[in-house]
């Protein structure tokens, strides 16, 4: 018997996990917009858009600045295959998954790595960096800002000061943060950055931002060996985004289209207005948490907005939880990596997803989803801690 395809219909399901994040219905219709050439004047107008915006939310007048035809892992690729030679020394600070996956990318360059480690869990502290770099003659410092593993937010403004002083670049990789706290490449003196759509941007994953500031672009220009990948040699790309509009590979038009109008709709609400809004429904998830029982993994100060990291209590299966979630409320939420499995629900609340409406309904099924594990909550607990954060 022939089998039949049907009509795709996925579940209609809350995206409250480490990403992606459910996309704003204008950013779905602008995918519906008709294709045109990628070297057509109409998208060359969008690319230009796209090149603004981004500097816009990047906080940064970087010159550089665009959208890498992938995902945040080819924007982190994108970076490290640009800076580093073989022969290079890295300094990568580790305290979750992505910064060893940054390490691994390095050593794949020819290069070494000086591995700076950190609990998972917290910061890498300024004076570990500071002791990796003396002497080392390290070409640049990569650091996660916001380690979607952990739900850590790395302070760099310090790390900064310190790579230079030591003539280094620093690296920051920003997937989960850009557009949902503060990233500030200028002002905080970060000379290259990577960052995913699929988060705070609410769009869907397939491009990743990268920005180089003038000192980090001389580093590439003053190269010795040709850069290991074709596909992410900036020296050709840049000519394509630039005003030259070489061609170098058929762009995807229908994700530039998405980020323009996802970049938009920040633009429109405003960055301090959105940071704000992360920022207090973080607020009202974490009390909710906390009135049931439950604790975060990283300290208050350290705590990424976008990406809640909850400690399961003893007694209670992840997998059964986050099941339950799934299967009864339509709610994903994420679980834990590497050294963090079965230890951590990952919870974001990125960008479209971060919503008072989601955190209320998030509360209200972990509440049922725990007494069915046989874990104790206090009735309406949650749903009433996070009331009075709203003000409600």
């Amino acid at each position: 018997m022939e089998k039949t395809y049907l009509e795709l219909n996925p579940s209609q399901r809350i995206l409250l996990g480490p990403g992606p994040s459910n996309c704003h219905p204008r950013v779905l219709k602008a995918m519906a917009t008709p294709l045109v050439g990628h070297l057509d004047p109409d998208f060359l107008d969008v690319m230009n858009d796209v090149m603004e915006l981004l500097r816009e939310v990047f906080q940064t007048k970087n010159q550089l600045t665009i959208p890498m035809s992938g995902t945040g892992s080819a924007g982190m690729e994108t970076t490290l295959v640009n800076l580093l030679e073989p022969g290079d020394k890295a300094v990568i600070c580790i305290n979750g998954l992505f910064g060893q996956r940054m390490a691994d990318i390095v050593e794949r360059c020819g290069a070494e790595v000086i591995k700076v480690e950190g609990e998972w869990g917290d910061i890498i502290k300024p004076e570990q960096v500071e002791s990796a770099l003396k002497g080392s003659g390290a070409k640049l410092v990569g650091i996660v800002h916001a380690e979607t593993s952990t739900g850590v937010r790395q302070p760099l403004e310090d790390i900064a000061k310190i790579a230079h002083e030591n003539g280094a670049l620093l690296l920051a990789d920003t997937v989960t943060s850009l557009g949902g706290l503060e990233v500030k490449i200028d002002e905080w003196g970060v000379d290259v950055a990577y960052s995913g759509t699929q988060k705070c941007l609410s769009c869907p994953p397939g491009l990743s931002p990268v920005t180089f500031n003038e000192k980090a672009r001389e580093v590439i220009r003053n190269r010795k060996t040709k850069v290991q990948s074709w596909y992410l040699d900036l020296t050709m790309i840049e000519n394509y985004w630039g005003q030259e509009r070489f061609y170098h590979h058929t762009a995807p038009i229908t994700m530039n289209y998405a980020l323009r109008e996802a970049l938009r709709l920040i633009h429109e609400e405003g960055l301090q207005q959105r940071f704000a809004r992360h920022q207090k429904n973080s607020d009202a998830f974490v009390a909710g948490i906390e009135a049931m029982g439950l604790s975060m993994l990283p300290p208050k100060e350290y705590r990424l907005p976008s990406l809640n990291a909850v400690k399961i209590p003893d007694g209670v299966d992840d997998v059964k939880v986050r099941k339950m979630l799934l299967d009864k409320f339509n709610i994903e939420i994420g679980g834990g990596l590497g050294v963090l499995k079965g230890k951590i629900w990952r919870v974001g609340l990125m960008g479209y997803s971060s919503s008072q409406r989601n955190v209320m309904l998030l509360l209200a099924a972990l509440e049922t989803a725990l007494k069915a594990q046989g874990y104790s909550v206090k009735e309406g607990a949650g749903i009433a801690a996070a009331a009075e954060v709203y003000g409600l």
